[in-house]
């Protein structure tokens, strides 16, 4: 009788040890959901706006631009961008009395990707980069050098000395919309000369659209935009 009793209640174990799976299984199945598709159209639409920053510099300084954005909004995932603006420069230096200006426009393309988990927030992470590109003419005036046959000082001045550059931008920054289609956002870029003409009387003061001259440095930007 026992030993019935201890066969019996081995197989229904067994028997119920081979139905667990399949029901945990099944249980594990009906928890899973499809994750929904995103039905959010390709193209999101445009967006325009300025750099507050480079014209404060203007305003407060010897350099800065004027500069505007054009953007574009794929998925809330991928932003083509370009930026075009005018450069200008008009520095007295005390130490040496030599006066530099110049005035030119520059222009960048590039793109950004927004990295936050959920691409439709109105808040946005982005990184991305840019290529840009500047030709310009700098005048220069109120130094002198000594000459070497005459021992004499000489006036050291310069008009209309033609120079360009190329450079790339790696950027990153934060973007939140603050009300109807208005947005806010800054950035900071880390600029490096790819490529630079340099005029016959050596590197400019100032770069248009890339600051001060150094085949590299830190920049940044405040921008508002309107979104369509």
């Amino acid at each position: 009788m026992e030993k019935k009793t201890f066969t019996f209640i081995l197989s229904l174990a067994i028997s119920l040890l081979a139905i667990l799976p399949s029901s945990v299984y099944a249980q594990r199945k009906k928890i899973v959901q499809k994750a929904a598709p995103d039905t959010i159209p390709f193209y999101r639409g445009i967006a325009v706006g300025t750099d507050l920053v480079g014209s404060a510099m203007i305003a407060l300084g010897d350099y800065g631009q004027y500069e505007g954005i054009v953007r574009v909004n794929l998925k809330d995932k991928y932003f083509p961008t370009i930026e075009v603006g005018m450069g200008k420069a008009n520095k007295l230096e005390e130490t040496t009395g030599i006066h530099y200006d110049t005035k030119a426009p520059y222009a960048r393309v590039g793109i950004d990707f927004n990295v936050l988990k959920d691409k439709h927030d109105i808040y946005r992470v982005l990184v991305g980069g840019r290529i840009a590109y500047t030709t310009f003419k700098y005048n220069f005036s109120g130094g002198s050098i000594p000459d070497p046959i005459w021992k004499e000082k000489v006036p050291y001045s310069a008009s209309d000395v033609s120079a360009s550059q190329l450079w790339a931008e790696i950027v990153g920054g934060l973007d939140a919309k603050i009300w109807g289609p208005i947005r806010i956002g800054w950035s900071v870029r880390y600029k490096a000369r790819l490529h630079q003409k340099q005029g016959e009387y050596g590197a400019a003061w100032y770069v248009p659209g890339y600051g001060r001259g150094g085949t590299s440095h830190l920049g940044a930007t405040f921008h508002v935009m309107v979104e369509f």
